[in-house]
């Protein structure tokens, strides 16, 4: 079970004292084979009282590294880490609501919060867990900001005329995860109706089904280095498109494709290319409109592979090397005469185990490949390809 953070835990934490004690502690392992001696040290440190809450915000601020900008300073829970929207992620939405006045009503620990107070004219941040909210100001103080941050039930309203920001929690009591809108705190359809004559945008997880929210506009699905980290709901009076995939890749630019744009991309014969998109624009249903856009086309209408002469520059794409019927004996019989050693294998619309497979196969060799199994027409297709990026 995750520590319970005080009110009295977040006082130290933030105190002179408090501080000192995590400098000092900032140091240790804490991994599974030090953790005991770690664990007795910490206590000597800073003494019985405090120690666990040392320790845990430890923890939690290497982990924070991972998604948020400033880590080594803020005060977390372990489940508002969890939910808390990364960095990069959280800037762009703040982005889209540049210029207005925005309410986060679901500020938890701050992390949308801040990037919000960034970009909007006046802000507000507010949440019911009183622990939440003290970790909010601090962390909001931390990154040079000062939204009113305040102690408030998302669905009493406490501001007007503002754009409401909401992160329901996806988690039970007990912390398993659900999945149905209606289990969501608060639920979907409560914060719908509670901010139906403004303007709302609710995070939610990237598996939402859109028709559970018949208010909103448009959906947009959002990925972060490769991985789709969220589905954002804008309610109509914020929305342009219905559908949007947004690409976020460090050290990268941003770039967004929605169905606004054409979608007249075909299905033909395997080109020099296999491109496989990215998952935000998988999920988001603008397969085609990917396609349309850099002159590709389907390798099959109900798969999201693609195909073409020549892939989109700074993606990760598969050159064609041989390619035919899907058979283990055959594929074997390809990789043992290429001497492929290192093997990818990526798998569209078949019931295989690549893990599996990739033992069967039986690599051996120097050389390194990546295979790719899809179902095309009434059969099974495989392309032994070189991933490569093209730069320009």
């Amino acid at each position: 079970m995750p520590y319970a953070f005080s009110l009295d835990d977040v006082a130290f934490l933030r105190s002179a004292e408090g501080r000192r004690a995590l400098d000092e502690c900032y140091t240790l392992g804490l991994t599974e084979s030090t953790r005991v001696r770690d664990v007795a040290t910490a206590r000597r440190v800073v003494g019985e009282r405090y120690a666990a809450a040392v320790i845990e915000t430890v923890v939690l601020r290497r982990r924070a590294r991972a998604k948020l900008d400033a880590a080594d300073d803020w005060l977390f829970t372990g489940d508002a880490l969890q939910q808390a929207s990364a960095s990069p992620v959280a800037r762009h939405r703040a982005d889209r609501l540049a210029g207005r006045d925005v309410h986060d009503v679901t500020c938890s620990v701050g992390a949308d919060l801040v990037e919000l107070a960034r970009a909007a004219r006046r802000c507000v941040g507010s949440d019911v867990d009183a622990v939440r909210v003290a970790m909010a100001r601090h962390n909001c103080a931390r990154a040079g900001v000062e939204p009113a941050v305040l102690r408030a039930d998302a669905l009493r309203p406490t501001s007007v005329d503002t754009v409401a920001v909401a992160d329901p929690a996806r988690r039970d009591a007990s912390g398993k995860r659900v999945w149905r809108p209606g289990d969501f705190v608060p639920s979907l359809d409560e914060l719908a109706a509670v901010y139906a004559r403004g303007d709302l945008v609710v995070k939610c997880a990237p598996g939402i089904d859109p028709a559970v929210a018949p208010w909103a506009g448009e959906i947009e699905l959002v990925s972060w280095d490769g991985q789709v980290r969220e589905a954002c709901l804008w309610s109509r009076g914020l929305a342009t498109v219905t559908r949007r995939a947004t690409v976020l890749r460090t050290g990268s630019r941003m770039w967004t494709i929605t169905d606004a744009e054409p979608d007249d991309a075909g299905v033909g014969p395997v080109g020099e290319w296999i491109v496989d998109p990215d998952g935000a624009v998988v999920r988001a249903g603008l397969v085609r409109h990917y396609a349309a856009r850099y002159g590709l086309w389907q390798l099959d209408e109900r798969i999201a592979y693609l195909t073409g002469d020549r892939p989109p520059v700074g993606i990760r794409a598969f050159r064609v090397l041989e390619h035919g019927s899907f058979h283990e004996k055959s594929l074997r019989a390809v990789l043992k005469r290429r001497g492929i050693g290192r093997l990818e294998i990526l798998v569209r619309g078949l019931s295989v185990d690549p893990d599996a497979l990739r033992k069967r196969l039986k690599p051996k060799g120097d050389g390194e490949a990546t295979v790719v199994l899809a179902r095309v027409g009434r059969g099974a297709a495989a392309y032994v390809c070189r991933a490569e990026v093209i730069s320009r």
